[in-house]
């Protein structure tokens, strides 16, 4: 039976980022991933390398710390990948979030970034609001433009995994796992490839399956307790209508929720949404209510050559991502959006990760190595992960 130091379930951005992670710190590691790599939600995100400016509103200030250092982090070491690109805030007189209000979150966006030189950010003269294209100006009171980043989310976890595989790891497509039987010293793992069953021993199991965590749990000995969770789908449109040059950072008109209005290979891109759901497919489709509620908002702010039924003849592609978040009270955009990482005494080499985001995956995977040093014990290492370069 083969033997491996680290087996991580999971191929999206937080299973590569872990793979790559623990590759570099000198593991032998496995990574299954039951369909392709980068094929759900690490495919299906807002496609942004960001701080999170709107969980200020929320208090998760150590959240957006991070995510502005992993930002300025990324931009060095995936250049080609990660590219900054400027956001813009119109205020109107009928919106929720004050003049002074955006901009004193700009101004804590800029302090939390160490300053950074992405962290600048400027009030737009009146005189260059015309050149937001489409852009309504009627009641238009304020414009604010500051910096984040934009990615190809799927091409970043792809180059993830071609990173972690020159550095030795294993990854195997197609390998759906369908038992981890955890003993005192290790785990023996079975999955399925190609009709033909496989069998592994880990000193260690990370399980980052994304929305299907606790479906993985299902299928460990002795039984394990799972963590409540709800799915949380964000959905996206892609309209044939020519992009701005920058992102719209918009409050949605029917809600307090922020969306944005992008470009996307040189069209514009429309999300997202928040709709919990109450069960899980392999294919989650954008829903009719999602549709208009991101057609009313964009129809709402741009000038628009007709109605929404001429904005759907528009619609060129749509996608949705589904992400977990700790089942709380309150409404889903208000929820922490940190990972949760969950191991019981009773299960010492298996750990389960909850949520997360795209920006923050190193920092997930730098956490998670902890673990696997503290559960296994650390090995000669290979590579400065903070130094490893992607493309």
């Amino acid at each position: 039976m083969a033997t491996v130091d680290l087996l991580v379930i999971g191929g999206g951005i937080n299973g590569a980022g872990i793979a790559q992670c623990a590759a570099a710190a000198g593991y032998s590691v496995l990574l299954l991933e039951k369909d392709t790599i980068a094929g759900q939600t690490s495919a299906n995100s807002s496609k942004l390398i960001h701080g999170g400016l709107r969980y200020l509103e929320s208090g998760q200030l150590p959240l957006v710390r991070k995510s502005l250092a992993e930002r300025k982090a990324l931009l060095k070491l995936a250049p080609s990948l990660v590219n900054p690109i400027p956001f813009y805030i119109p205020v109107y007189d009928t919106s929720h979030r004050s003049s002074w209000a955006i901009r004193a979150g700009l101004s804590l966006y800029a302090v939390l970034s160490d300053f950074d030189e992405l962290g600048l950010f400027k009030s737009v003269p009146s005189v260059d609001w015309s050149k937001i294209k489409g852009l309504k100006l009627k009641g238009l009171k304020a414009v604010y433009q500051y910096w984040d980043a934009q990615t190809d989310d799927k091409r970043l976890t792809q180059a993830v995994i071609k990173n972690a595989r020159a550095l030795g790891a294993h990854v195997i497509e197609h390998a759906q796992c369908t038992h981890i039987e955890h003993l005192p010293s290790h785990c023996v793992v079975r999955y399925q490839t190609e009709e033909i069953a496989q069998e592994v021993e880990a000193l260690a199991v990370v399980n980052a399956a994304g929305p299907w965590v606790n479906q993985v749990l299902e299928n460990v000995f002795p039984p394990i307790a799972a963590e409540p969770i709800e799915w949380v789908q964000g959905s996206h449109l892609l309209l044939d209508i020519p992009a701005n040059d920058g992102i719209l950072y918009l409050e949605s008109c029917f809600d307090k929720r922020v969306i944005f209005v992008m470009p996307w290979n040189g069209q514009t891109l429309i999300g997202t949404t928040e709709v919990v759901l109450d069960e899980l497919s392999d294919k989650p489709q954008i829903t009719a209510a999602e549709e208009e509620y991101l057609l009313g908002i964009y129809q709402h702010y741009f000038a628009c050559l007709g109605d929404i039924d001429a904005l759907k003849a528009r619609v060129v592609d749509s996608f949705c991502g589904v992400r977990v978040l700790p089942k709380l009270s309150g409404n889903a955009f208000d929820q922490p959006r940190d990972t949760l990482q969950k191991s019981q005494l009773s299960h010492p080499k298996l750990l389960s990760l909850y949520g997360g985001k795209l920006t923050t995956y190193r920092t997930t995977a730098t956490e998670v190595i902890e673990w696997v040093e503290d559960a296994i014990g650390e090995r000669p290492s290979l590579a400065n992960f903070d130094k490893l370069q992607l493309d």
